[in-house]
């Protein structure tokens, strides 16, 4: 790994910190989301749709940097590969979000709070691991947890499933319901990609 970095170099650190902090935002506002009445969930939806407007922002910011770079941290490919996971994370996330107000869902699933739960403990902890991107410090604890939170999500999706087909819904607020379980998912596996393109760059770089 090379001694010393230059400025232009540094700055994928603090834009890859940047993203991980948005999903931070964004996990917690799914928490709350779990928690309003459903005349506050409107607002919810737009504070979310504006962290994902950030996000997108600073993930454009990292495809600019790119364009203009002759000098990378890692290779460009694992940068252009990271930053999308990330990005992917988020857009799950509002779109979750979204279907929920735009389907007027009015009671979720109680199971759903432990789908959220995994999701912003990724968050946390991919926000404390992107500043280590630096030093390539002890990141192997990171991607291990985030595998076995995947797992656990995994778990609580199939168990949500079973849920919603069981009888107690009604046709149609079944296949609503399961857009947003199936978005929440999807995120939960967009952070386990994240975690792994960690571990290919740490791999190269050691």
């Amino acid at each position: 790994m090379r001694l010393r970095l230059t400025p232009t170099e540094t700055v994928y650190y603090s834009l890859f910190a940047t993203a991980a902090n948005n999903l931070v935002t964004g996990a917690k506002l799914l928490t709350e989301l779990l928690g309003a009445d459903v005349t506050d969930r409107r607002e919810i939806a737009d504070r979310m749709r504006a962290a994902e407007h950030a996000a997108d922002e600073n993930t454009h910011a990292i495809y600019k940097q790119l364009s203009k770079s002759f000098i990378t941290p890692f290779d460009r490919e694992d940068i252009y590969r990271l930053a999308g996971h990330l990005d992917d994370v988020m857009d799950c996330m509002d779109a979750a979000v979204d279907l929920v107000v735009l389907y007027s869902l009015q009671d979720l699933p109680v199971a759903l709070a432990d789908q959220v739960e995994v999701l912003e403990r990724m968050a946390e902890l991919t926000a404390e691991a992107m500043p280590r991107l630096r030093s390539m410090k002890n990141p192997h604890e990171y991607w291990i947890e985030i595998n076995r939170l995947e797992n656990q999500g995994d778990k609580i999706y199939r168990k949500l499933l079973a849920h919603l087909f069981s009888g107690e819904y009604e046709a149609l607020t079944v296949l609503k319901l399961k857009e947003v379980v199936d978005q929440l998912e999807a995120a939960a596996d967009a952070f386990e990609h994240a975690a792994n393109s960690v571990e290919q760059i740490v791999l190269k770089e050691s």
